[in-house]
């Protein structure tokens, strides 16, 4: 199995791609081929997660991506990963009927609340591992709108050749989130605050990655869903749900909360993949760049002042970096298109249309993509009307997927993914049910640490800075540096 950038860079091994993140042509890496998967292929893969559990059923589809580790490696990987004093249940990913037709899946179960959880461990324990048989070390660069920081932090606080650097937007996250990732205290994580959107965030990561010479001396590594290994573990969910939903018989549908379009990239590869999924209904709140481009053709990205502060913070994103792996795919894998469009004309002008490129195929049609938006008072609503009706307390971001997952309600089941707990989110539970969720023993010191942040306000040269000053690696200038 070979890596191919969306820009046209590689061949390259899973493990490179691994370490190396964001390719150094600005592209996002995708398997040359998508593995397929035959209805034997499923059922086996569903007797193996009924039997052995979904470490093993995550190391047997993680394995059609990953051949250069040992597939008894692979498995040490996801058993440690995947425990259940991690995620509170053997399950790992329970999903359950929520009312007729519509199904949950349970993807905030693990230690940060959020359903980062379930590709972080993963990624964390991958990193160890290859940094270990490499004898080397590593600087993860990420930028974060909530939960992907928190995530990322606490699966790499063990691992001792790792140290992150991780950006998130001034002001723009919840009290909780702040204190989940600010509340660390330790050199080998530290955390940037940026003014502005994720968006400027994800400027600066992508600028940092943009020089090849500092990229290369501080090795820096990417831990948000522009690197394929973090995606490829969503994936194994979007499989488990399926077959928990429909018993290893038939299609469902998935809605899914989306703002970075990682999530649902990862529906997108696993309906590519050939599992069963009829719909992927890309849910999206205020800021609705996505569910503007599926209706007309057009991805018009916003200006962090024109990004909506939202009560779904996570998703206050108006350019999703996975949308270029989509784009790939849909102009037939053309290296040089996407990188006109990607790396010349949308930096130039904000805008990619393509209504009317000879390429173009219905996305609905084709690969499946519905959509749909949900504002403040329809998160509001719905997280009432959920726990009035089922009993159960969604956070906002899971009300989004719920809301719009009503809309699109069909013969098969509906999944709506889970994103995070409520605890992260009490101003708006407040509001929905007239008291805040309560917090849960396993995180009731995250509001009482002392917090720990650098500012960064001047931009990339800044950000170099801080990186160069807070690098806890011994940095040898001979070529090779690590």
């Amino acid at each position: 199995m070979k890596y191919i950038s969306t820009r046209g860079h590689g061949p390259m091994s899973f493990t490179d791609i691994l370490l190396e993140g964001l390719a150094p042509d600005g592209g996002l890496y995708l398997p040359q081929s998508y593995p397929q998967l035959s209805s034997d292929d499923l059922r086996s893969l569903g007797e193996i997660l009924v039997d052995e559990g979904y470490a093993q059923f995550a190391a047997e589809i993680l394995h059609l991506f990953i051949d250069d580790i040992p597939m008894h490696d692979l498995e040490q990987v996801c058993r440690r990963a995947y425990t259940k004093a991690k995620f509170g249940t053997d399950l790992i990913a329970p999903v359950d009927e929520l009312e007729p037709g519509l199904w949950l899946a349970h993807l905030s179960q693990g230690p940060t609340a959020a359903f980062k959880d379930m590709a972080m461990q993963v990624l964390g324990q991958l990193f160890n591992y290859e940094l270990t048989r490499r004898d080397q070390t590593m600087t993860i660069l990420g930028a974060t709108s909530g939960d992907t920081g928190s995530a990322a932090e606490f699966a790499l606080l063990d691992a001792s050749r790792v140290q992150v650097f991780m950006l998130s937007p001034l002001g723009r996250m919840t009290a909780f989130q702040r204190g989940q990732m600010y509340g660390i205290d330790t050199d080998r994580i530290v955390n940037v605050t940026v003014p502005g959107s994720f968006d400027d965030c994800q400027d600066l990561v992508k600028a940092v990655n943009a020089d090849a010479e500092f990229k290369s001396r501080h090795s820096i590594g990417a831990v948000n869903s522009i690197n394929w290994a973090r995606l490829v573990a969503q994936v194994v969910y979007y499989i488990s749900s399926w077959f928990q939903a429909s018993g290893g018989e038939g299609p469902v549908s998935f809605t899914v909360p989306s703002g970075n379009f990682g999530n649902i990239c990862a529906g997108h590869v696993a309906r590519m993949m050939g599992t069963p999924i009829s719909h992927l209904v890309c849910a999206t709140n205020e800021n609705n760049v996505l569910a503007e481009f599926f209706a007309t053709g057009v991805y018009r990205i916003r200006t962090s002042t024109e990004t909506f502060v939202t009560s779904s913070p996570s998703m206050d994103i108006s350019k999703a970096s996975n949308f270029e792996r989509f784009f790939f795919d849909l102009t037939g894998r053309d290296a040089d298109e996407v990188r006109r469009l990607f790396g010349e004309e949308l930096n130039r002008s904000g805008v990619i249309n393509i209504r009317d490129k000879v390429y173009v195929t219905d996305p609905a049609r084709v690969y499946g993509f519905q959509t749909g938006v949900s504002t403040h008072a329809d998160r509001v609503a719905t997280i009432a009307d959920v726990f009035r009706r089922d009993g159960y307390l969604i956070d906002p971001h899971t009300a989004d997927a719920v809301k719009v997952a009503r809309e699109h309600l069909g013969p098969e089941p509906m999944i709506a993914l889970e994103t995070a707990l409520p605890v992260k989110f009490g101003s708006i539970t407040q509001e929905a049910i007239g008291r805040v969720p309560p917090i849960p023993a396993r995180f009731a010191q995250v509001m009482e640490a002392e917090q720990h942040t650098v500012l960064c306000d001047r931009g990339v040269d800044q950000l170099k800075q801080i990186i160069e000053q807070r690098s806890i690696f011994r940095r040898d200038p001979s070529p090779q540096a690590w």
